[in-house]
This record gives structure tokens, C-alpha cells and sequence, in this order.
């Protein structure tokens, strides 16, 4: 017997290298007047925006620009929304990274309402229920990561005391359509790459262990895994004759990534990067990428401890064949090549440890205090949660 399950809503998903060439069409659906969210880089340093600019205008589109820079904040959405609100906007493009995704997606949620964010913001916000309709919202990514093209929720942060990462969340925020095109990953700094691969990675690794996976989330989940084991490194190696399939395989693990935590949820990995950059300077892929093999090594000693029997387990001896250089001969050096694996990989691509952002020892009983772990594939005890954080510090 298939278990039960249900899936959220996705958007419509055009996937594959040169697709960016099809925006005007997807864009006239909507109307000519669009509100443009890009990163904070200069335009002109953009290596789409010529080719943005020249097909958009052809086709009779005007637009304004909105740059992010950084992770957005309730601030940012609401001056934008303010400013907006009565200027005829009939779409939404997030042309950028899951921040200028995240941003543009919380704008285009309020756009036909006019209210500030805060009122709908989890955990931190004034409780109201949301209930849309949300201005038509097209996300095209341009790095490999959060998945945010694939997902309902708008991250949006304020960092330093009394900070917090917290989402605004509602079906009618997931984007009519992600336009994923590989090509315009090409260009993402080596740094930002491995952040946003790692977090990637992690999600795939979270959501296919998570307490709330289902048939249909694990055969994404183990999909895009082996895609981002097959492209992890070419991608980080711009001078490697399979660099571009690198990309390519990145971004198709990151939109994959995007909906299967849309659908079945993440772990520890996650819970802590959240409270670690409300608090402090760190970036989403860098917390995620330096906790992903100290996560899952803890995890698996306390599903054996505690629930032997777990499927947890054998998924992970999954995840650690994929990830293998060698082939593992049992489930237990299974287990034993994931951690390894993942290990090698923050060791390789230098991932910075939590100390490098402030973070200190007597900071992480309070972290570990508050971290959720409603879909944990177990649940760790505050000692064993601190001893997550105290391997990366």
C-alpha cells in the first residue's frame, strides 16, 4: 500500500539552457508593465540585462528596477509596496538569487492589498490571516540554491539583537511560473556557488529524510541528490571542461530542492540556520553548508539509538551511496561514507566555521533552546542539538 500524501501547489516550471529567450511571451500573459526585482550588482554588470533590455523593450515592455541587496527585510517589502501600490504594476520578475526572489515575492503579495508585511509574518507579526490574491509573480533564478522559484514561503530577515528570519507563507505566493535557465548561473561568483549548492544539497538531504517525506517527495528528492552529486564540483570548478554541465545539474537539483521542501519540510540544518542569521552576520548557504555533515552524523546516532528501525537510517545509507566516491558494501559504511562525503565537501570548498560570524559557545544554549525540529527525522536533545553547532564552531 502507497501511503497517503498531498502536494502543494508548484508553479508552472520551464526548465533548460537558452529558455530565458521565451520571457517576453511568458510575461505578455499578464500585461506591459512590470516591477523588476534584480541583486544589488550594477545593471550594466548583469550578464543578461543587455539581452533583458533589448527583447523586453522589442516586445513593448516598460519596467521599474527594484535592486536588492542582501537578505531582504519587512522594511524593504513594505517602503516597495508603498511606493508602488498605485502605479498600475500588472506583474512582478525576479530576475536574481532566493533574496531578490524572496523580496519580489512578498511585493507581489501585497501589491493588490497595500498592507504591510508584518501583518502576516510568522512567529513575529501580528497574526492576520492572508488571503490574496497575490499580483502575477515570475521567478527566473540566476544562482543555485534556496529553490525559492519553486516555493510559497518569502523569507525576509532583521538581523543583529531582537532579530529573526521568519517567512511569509501562502499558496498564492508561489510563482505562476519559474523560468529556470542554467545559463545565467554561469556568471555566480565560486563563492556563492558553493553556499548555494550546499544549501541545495541540504535541502534534498533534509526533505528526503524528514518525518513528513512521502513516495512522491523521496523520488524527487533521491532525483535531484544525484544531480547535484554529479554537479556539485564541476560547478565550483569554472575552469573544468564540465563546468557547464555542472550548472546545469545544479540548477535543476535546486529547483528540485525547492519543492520537495515545499512539500515535505526540513531538519535541524535548517532550523538552526534560521535563529543563526536572525542573530548574527552569517549567510543562509554558508550556515546550512557548514552544518551539513555535523547534522546528519548526529542524527544518525540518535535514530540508532533511539529508533533503530527508523527508514531514516536507510535513507541516509542512500544518500551516502549517491554521494560516495567508492561503493559502500553495507548499511553501516554507508552511513559512515555520507558523513565523509559531506565532510570532504565543507573541507573543499572552505566553508567558513560559525566562529568567523561572532558566534560564540555561550551563544549556543539559547540556539539550541529555541531551534524546531517538527520534521527532524528524530528528535535531538538540547545537548546533542548544541553538539550540531559546537562541531562548526
Amino acid at each position: 500500500m502507497i501511503e497517503a500524501f498531498s502536494v502543494a501547489r508548484i508553479p508552472e516550471i520551464i526548465f533548460g539552457e537558452g529558455k530565458f529567450s521565451e520571457l517576453p511571451a511568458i510575461m505578455a500573459q499578464y500585461g506591459r508593465q512590470l516591477l523588476v526585482f534584480v541583486g544589488h550588482r550594477p545593471l550594466q554588470s548583469l550578464p543578461y540585462w543587455d539581452r533583458f533590455t533589448e527583447m523586453m523593450s522589442t516586445a513593448g515592455f516598460t519596467w521599474d528596477v527594484i535592486q536588492v541587496e542582501g537578505e531582504p527585510s519587512p522594511d524593504l517589502v513594505d517602503d516597495v509596496v508603498r511606493e508602488y501600490r498605485q502605479m498600475g504594476i500588472d506583474a512582478v520578475l525576479a530576475i536574481g538569487g532566493g533574496s531578490v526572489i524572496d523580496a519580489a515575492k512578498a511585493v507581489a503579495g501585497l501589491l493588490p492589498h497595500g498592507n504591510s508585511v508584518i501583518d502576516h509574518l510568522e512567529g513575529v507579526g501580528r497574526g492576520i490571516p492572508y488571503k490574496g490574491p497575490a499580483a502575477p509573480f515570475v521567478a527566473v533564478p540566476t544562482t543555485a540554491g534556496t529553490g525559492s522559484e519553486a516555493t510559497m514561503n518569502a523569507v525576509l530577515s532583521v538581523s543583529g539583537p531582537g532579530g529573526f528570519k521568519k517567512s511569509f507563507r501562502h499558496k498564492c505566493l508561489v510563482p505562476a511560473v519559474a523560468l529556470v535557465d542554467p545559463e545565467l548561473t554561469y556568471s555566480c561568483p565560486k563563492d556563492v556557488t558553493t553556499a548555494c549548492g550546499m544549501d541545495a544539497l541540504t535541502q534534498l538531504i533534509e526533505s528526503y529524510v524528514s518525518r513528513q517525506a512521502s513516495r512522491f517527495t523521496d523520488a524527487l528528492a533521491l532525483s535531484g541528490i544525484a544531480a547535484a552529486s554529479d554537479g556539485l564540483i564541476p560547478a565550483w570548478q569554472a575552469d573544468s571542461s564540465d563546468f557547464k554541465r555542472g550548472r546545469n545539474s545544479m540548477a535543476y537539483a535546486a529547483l528540485i530542492s525547492g519543492i520537495t521542501l515545499a512539500q515535505a519540510g526540513l531538519g535541524i540544518v535548517h532550523g538552526l540556520a534560521s535563529l543563526l542569521g536572525g542573530h548574527f552576520p552569517i549567510p543562509h548557504g554558508v550556515a546550512c553548508g557548514t552544518l551539513l555533515a555535523a547534522a546528519p552524523e548526529v542524527n544518525i546516532r540518535a535514530l540508532q539509538e533511539q529508533v533503530p528501525d527508523s527508514p531514516a537510517l536507510d535513507k541516509y545509507a542512500m544518500v551516502g551511496m549517491l554521494l560516495s566516491s567508492e561503493c559502500p558494501n553495507s548499511a553501516e559504511s554507508a552511513l559512515k561514507s555520507l558523513v565523509e562525503a559531506l565532510s570532504d565537501l565543507t573541507e573543499r570548498f572552505n566553508i567558513p566555521r560559525l566562529g568567523v560570524y561572532g558566534i560564540k559557545e555561550s551563544d549556543l544554549p539559547e540556539i539550541a533552546a529555541q531551534v524546531g525540529q517538527k520534521t527532524n527525522p528524530v528528535e535531538l536533545s538540547q545537548t546533542e542539538v548544541i553538539e550540531v553547532l559546537h562541531k562548526r564552531l
